[in-house]
């Protein structure tokens, strides 16, 4: 079995992050030896601390590490940063690697970082717009693998107490960094404005944190239909009460919360952006609505909310779709790759 060697040097747990712990969890059965490359107290580091398997490495900045001991056939960098760790790595140990691509924002265009890309074994995308980008780009050994559900747990007494404090109430729920530029909450913020005074039953649950969360609930503090919930390990129990999930990002990658959302059955509106026509597919797995346009965002929620039979026919067919989105499928996918480029180096 081969020995993979994670890098992944954000500071923060977010999606990246999230899809790390997945594969590497879903390997843990596949092969006798993983390392994880990351930054002293990362996330990560208490999320996969239970993992038999895997050594961590803890390095303090984006070039430490590399005289650990790590004896890995291939080094995955999970993150931009780790770009440059595992290219170093090459250099060093001679350790052929491959990068994960997951955000849509144009790479830049410096002479190091174009020839860390170019040395690369292979750049997987985690979206078709993502490798689309990388052709464009001239990338050579482009791979597209979705990146994967997570299969939130969720507490039913925990879920039913929300449920009760939310009875009457058509919940419409946001999951994302509080940080505008990327997730557009202020366009939920001016839908929520225009759906104040003639459908008060509805309201914005949103959670997360993030940099513009000051400024985005002071923006919003005439609104009593928005509720900024913060940040919550106990997801799960949200999506358990949602009656409407909106998702209105202003550039995403892939948008895998989207998975664990439908996952739970939820119908979905989100925008047509990126690599989230990958997963939501307008009018059959949810509705997507024009990049920032909250009169869009706003008549889909009356839309949804008004035809019961046509959101929860948007939510099964999505469910249906989730099979596609397994952590089984995509590590099975990264396997198959991590033995097609080893049997090319021998």
């Amino acid at each position: 079995m081969l020995r993979i060697c994670h890098v992944n040097l954000a500071k923060g747990f977010r999606g990246g992050e999230r899809q790390t712990e997945l594969l590497i969890r879903y390997l843990e059965s596949r092969t006798d030896v993983q390392y994880l490359v990351c930054r002293k107290n990362s996330p990560l580091i208490e999320h996969l601390r239970d993992v038999k398997n895997l050594t961590i490495v803890e390095v303090s900045g984006r070039c430490g590490g590399h005289f650990s001991g790590i004896n890995a056939d291939f080094v995955q960098a999970h993150e931009g940063k780790a770009v440059h760790w595992a290219y170093l790595e090459k250099v060093i140990h001679r350790t052929p690697y491959l990068i994960t691509r997951r955000v849509p924002q144009p790479i830049k265009n410096s002479f190091f970082t174009n020839l860390c890309y170019k040395t690369a074994s292979a750049v997987v995308a985690i979206s078709s717009s993502i490798a689309d980008y990388l052709t464009k780009r001239g990338m050579q050994r482009i791979v597209t693998i979705n990146s994967a559900l997570a299969h939130m747990n969720y507490d039913e007494h925990e879920a039913q107490k929300l449920k009760e404090q939310y009875r009457d109430y058509y919940v419409v729920g946001h999951i994302g960094a509080y940080v505008d530029r990327h997730k557009g909450q202020r366009v939920i913020i001016d839908a929520a404005r225009k759906l104040q005074s003639e459908h008060p039953n509805i309201i914005f649950l949103l959670l997360g944190a993030g940099i513009d969360e000051e400024i985005l609930k002071k923006e919003s503090a005439d609104l009593h239909n928005v509720i900024w919930l913060g940040f919550h390990k106990n997801v799960g129990d949200y999506l358990k009460i949602f009656d409407l999930f909106v998702f209105p990002s202003r550039n995403e990658g892939l948008g895998s919360v989207l998975l664990d959302v439908m996952d739970y059955g939820v119908p979905v509106i989100a925008s047509d952006v990126d690599g989230i026509p990958d997963i939501v597919k307008n009018n059959e797995t949810g509705l997507l609505i024009e990049n920032g346009n909250s009169e869009q965002l706003a008549g889909a929620i009356i839309k949804l909310a008004s035809e019961p039979e046509l959101a929860r026919d948007l939510a099964s067919n999505a469910k249906r779709n989730m099979a596609n989105f397994s952590p089984e499928s995509m590590a099975q996918k990264y396997e198959e790759l991590y033995e097609k480029l080893n049997k090319e180096t021998e």
